[in-house]
């Protein structure tokens, strides 16, 4: 089978399981993103701030920029007052307070 629509996100960890970096490709860190929204968010609960920090806390240290790709990206929602966030089903269609840029 020659089809190789991405790489696996894998390996983009370390043993440990930690995120070695956040990739600078587009497509690389968008299928990290998808990754990270679906194996640390569950799709029917809205979580505090502080919990989207902690769970993305334990795979990077960088854990703001990470929660601002996942908002930006449309993988997850947020509050206008940005308390609660959500994840969402279908990326694509930012709802933090941050608008697409054209």
């Amino acid at each position: 089978m020659t089809s190789h629509p991405s790489r696996p996100v894998a390996d983009l960890f370390s043993a440990d399981g930690r995120l070695k970096a956040i990739p600078r490709r587009p497509a690389r860190r968008e299928a990290l993103l998808a990754h990270l929204a679906a194996t640390l968010f569950d799709a029917d609960r809205s979580y505090r701030e502080p919990e989207v920090n902690e769970a993305l806390r334990a795979v990077h240290e960088d854990f703001p920029a990470l929660r601002r790709y996942l908002v930006i990206g449309g993988f997850l929602t947020r509050t206008k007052d940005g308390a609660d966030y959500r994840r969402q089903q279908q990326p694509g269609s930012p709802g933090g307070a941050i608008p697409a840029v054209a």
